[in-house]
């Protein structure tokens, strides 16, 4: 089952670039989605045997952030194929065009794309592999190799509007992520040097292998093994300073690969991160992990909150956003304790709340055509469904109650305060606080207010019926987390060493 998971997208993905039919075309992306999200499904059920010598796996922290990702994934399809509609339409939805000068000004419509649908198709699904393999990997070069293979699938998404900044944003987010996981490289060479402490023999870099000796490694080895890891796989993670690809390519995107980048690439890295956590656990040297994500977390926070006050493109400041939870997920991993499972629950909300906002400010571009904050007014009017439901993720992904996000953002609160870290909390609530503040002057204007049209537009159910399940899915686990889910969390803590 475990090969038939990380195949099936590679196969679809071959698949879309053959097939010529467009519908058939997009029956694929929806009918393969479907697919892996079943096979991801059945793995709750029966837990996959290991494949390739044990190279593939899927533990508690795999399940969770694989199951994350094919939910995404599914949701994404689903709306792609209203986007794709609006794109084979082109010129015929001018008359909803407010801003005609933003076409010309920023050359970002969603509508209007010479980008081949097959290019969409095929590498959404090889995205969708890579960030499986990476999931599944139980050896770090493995694991180092399927992260660079996101890189390269999800680039030509990126660059899918095929206009001047499109492109730049490609390119930083090749250049800059690749030497991040460049120093993740050196990362994974300094580990293999410190298992040379065992014997003189260089050790598999099995994470069985690896956990079940680390005692006997070369601490200080470990440690700058550790420090390269969390820089290169922090890199691609977008924790702060190292985040600078990530607003543009957030923005460039077309918004299911935004929706797919901030809420599922970002776990990817995350868990590369986490598996060498689990390693430095292992010899004995947690708390100096600790440290080091505690400060990064609380650097990635401020930063956002700084870009978030001033920000006057909708999509970017989602994109900072995911820089500021990036930030707490590190936080709470780093607070250790309960904090550890508050930062794993953190990452299945905030997952699901950003790819809902993404998702909708796709629908707010399709009408305004333009990203500005400025621009977008009388929202409540124009698309009353999408405007609460961007009413509704705003609340979600600041925390506010009753969304999982405010059970998770509490969570690990408990955790610093629990385990002393009395400032830490501190400035973790602040900082929280500040970006709530932000967000609401940009979220409330847009949505209020009146434009130049006042009349309705159609809401295409399948732009908002994706949106609108994952903000259920949010609002649920506020009030009431599933046994099954709460197992796989509690077991994920415990593997990376926190509780």
């Amino acid at each position: 089952m475990l090969l038939a998971i990380i195949l099936t997208p590679f196969i679809s993905g071959i698949a879309a670039f053959l097939i010529r039919a467009t519908g058939a075309r997009r029956a694929l992306l929806v009918g393969g989605a479907l697919v892996h999200f079943a096979l991801v499904a059945a793995a709750w059920v029966v837990r996959p045997a290991p494949a390739v010598g044990g190279w593939l796996a899927l533990d508690e922290a795999g399940l969770l952030f694989l199951s994350i990702t094919t939910l995404l994934f599914t949701a994404a399809a689903v709306y792609a194929i209203s986007f794709l509609k609006r794109s084979e339409r082109g010129h015929s939805h001018s008359s909803l065009i407010i801003h005609h000068s933003s076409l010309n000004e920023e050359a970002d419509d969603e509508l209007f794309t010479n980008a081949p649908e097959a290019v969409l198709i095929g590498c959404l699904f090889f995205f969708l592999g890579t960030m499986s393999v990476v999931c599944a990997s139980q050896h770090l070069g493995l694991l180092w190799v399927a992260v660079e293979a996101t890189t390269l699938a999800s680039a030509p998404l990126i660059y899918f509007h095929r206009h001047a900044r499109s492109l730049e944003a490609a390119w930083k987010y090749l250049l800059i992520c690749s030497i991040g996981i460049a120093l993740a490289l050196l990362g994974n060479f300094l580990i293999a040097v410190a298992t040379l402490g065992t014997g003189g023999h260089e050790m598999p870099l099995h994470m069985n292998a690896l956990i079940a000796s680390a005692k006997l490694f070369s601490q200080p080895w470990l440690k700058a093994a550790f420090i390269f890891l969390l820089v290169g796989y922090g890199t691609k993670m977008g924790l702060a300073p190292l985040h600078t690809w990530l607003p543009d390519a957030h923005s460039e995107s077309p918004s299911m690969v935004s929706a797919l980048l901030s809420g599922a690439l970002l776990n990817c890295a995350f868990l590369g991160i986490l598996r060498a956590r689990q390693i430095l656990c292992a010899a004995g040297l947690g708390e100096f992990t600790n440290g080091l994500l505690i400060g990064l977390g609380l650097l990635s926070m401020a930063f956002a909150a700084v870009f978030i006050l001033a920000q006057a493109d909708y999509k970017r400041l989602l994109a900072y956003s995911s820089v500021e939870h990036m930030g707490i997920l590190a936080i709470g991993v780093g607070v250790g304790g309960i904090g550890t499972f508050g930062a794993l629950f953190h990452a299945v909300n905030h997952s699901l709340t950003k790819a809902m906002l993404f998702l909708v400010a796709g629908n707010i571009l399709a009408l305004y055509q333009t990203k500005s904050v400025t621009a977008v007014r009388g929202l409540s009017r124009r698309l009353p469904v999408t405007a609460a439901l961007w009413l509704a993720g705003f609340f979600a992904i600041t925390g506010a109650p009753p969304f999982g996000t405010f059970t998770s953002e509490l969570t690990i609160l408990r955790g610093a305060f629990a385990q002393g870290n009395m400032l830490v909390g501190i400035a973790y609530l602040a900082l929280l606080g500040l970006i709530f503040v932000a967000m609401a002057t940009v979220v409330l204007r847009m949505a209020q207010g009146t434009s130049e049209h006042n009349e309705s537009a159609p809401e295409p159910w399948l732009s908002i019926v994706p949106p609108a399940v994952l903000g259920a899915l949010v609002l649920m686990l506020g009030v009431y987390l599933p046994k099954a889910l709460a197992d796989v969390l509690n077991g994920a803590a415990r593997l990376i060493g926190g509780m």
